[in-house]
């Protein structure tokens, strides 16, 4: 979900704790030849809880393809994990409210590996719940979220464990990021990460494009109303006076490149006032706010390679519409 991960990777805070920072992006993409909105804003408590339903739509696939593999597999991964490292703490990165990862960690209980989970989300709205929550699920696991920026927290978890890491990427958020950055993302997070780690990540792949559009454009709409919440949020935080009757959510696919994305249309000439600042829309102007870019195996194996990383196992669902695969560091 681009600038999604510009980011989920990404920044600070999405509950409000840094407006400067906020209006700054809005006010630079909103300025832009043209526009976009970082989609790291979506990430609100209004927004978190519109994504839940996002999951819950028949028609978004991404969520029960890799639940499927976790649930159906978690042995299996959890014995390929261990295979490797005997000892570890284990990260993960966008946690979400771990609805699939807490299958896993359930597994690694059960082979009786001890460790401590640390989730990542750029909402502290999601780290509250997920440190009162999971303990009451998982007796005996300890649970540190850590708020913030990915690398800047990963850097946080190596402070405070010196155990080597197992790093979960779930939820195909890998494809937040344009293909033309994701190499830099990947060869950063292999930075943060030490010879021998573990990355435990996600994939949505290639497959019929009206499978894929339908995902992002469900017939009951919440996909639409997760993109207005950014203008509703705007409007709440920032001042802002966006007439959401006004812009039309609307999502693309090439098949071709595999990258799907996601705008907000504006329906009319108008003015919308954002801090005092005038921002100019012209009739049909875009303002782009996701990407989801899916991947082919070559593709998959190729970032990889390309970044430090060795792929040892792949995980597919029934209909190998997703992939999670392990990734060592080398």
């Amino acid at each position: 979900m681009d600038t999604l991960i510009v980011e989920k990777i990404g920044l600070v805070n999405t509950a409000g704790t840094m407006p400067g920072r906020f209006l700054n992006d809005v006010l630079q993409g909103l300025r832009a030849n043209n526009k976009y909105i970082d989609s790291k804003y979506f990430y609100d408590a209004k927004g978190d809880v519109l994504f839940q339903q996002i999951m819950e739509c028949p028609e978004y696939y991404p969520t029960r393809c890799e639940t499927e593999i976790i649930t159906r597999q978690s042995a299996e991964i959890a014995k390929a994990l261990l295979s490797q490292l005997p000892s570890f703490d284990v990260i993960e990165l966008g946690a979400g409210d771990a609805r699939k990862s807490i299958h896993l960690l359930q597994q690694l209980q059960k082979q009786q590996h001890a460790f401590t989970y640390f989730p990542i989300d750029i909402s502290s709205n999601v780290i509250n719940q997920l440190e009162t929550g999971l303990p009451l699920q998982l007796a005996s696991l300890p649970v540190k979220g850590l708020h913030g920026e990915y690398f800047n927290m990963l850097e946080k978890a190596k402070k405070l464990s010196s155990k080597p890491k197992v790093v979960l990427f779930l939820g195909g958020n890998i494809g937040n990021i344009p293909l033309e950055k994701v190499s830099t993302f990947c060869s950063s997070l292999r930075q943060h990460l030490m010879p021998g780690d573990l990355l435990f990540i996600g994939f949505d792949l290639k497959k019929d494009p009206r499978i894929v559009l339908d995902a992002y454009n469900d017939k009951a709409g919440y996909t639409s109303r997760f993109n207005l919440n950014l203008l509703r949020r705007i409007n709440d935080e920032l001042d802002g006076n966006f007439n959401l009757k006004h812009f039309t959510h609307y999502p693309t696919y090439d098949p071709g490149n595999g990258t799907c994305k996601s705008y907000l249309i504006s329906n009319t000439k108008q003015d919308v006032q954002i801090a005092g600042t005038t921002i100019h829309l012209k009739a049909g102007e875009t303002i782009h706010t996701e990407i989801s870019q899916k991947y082919s195996m070559e593709q998959t194996d190729g970032l990889a390679a390309e970044n430090g990383f060795r792929p040892l196992k792949h995980f597919f669902d029934s209909r190998r519409w997703f992939l999670d695969t392990i990734w060592q560091c080398v």
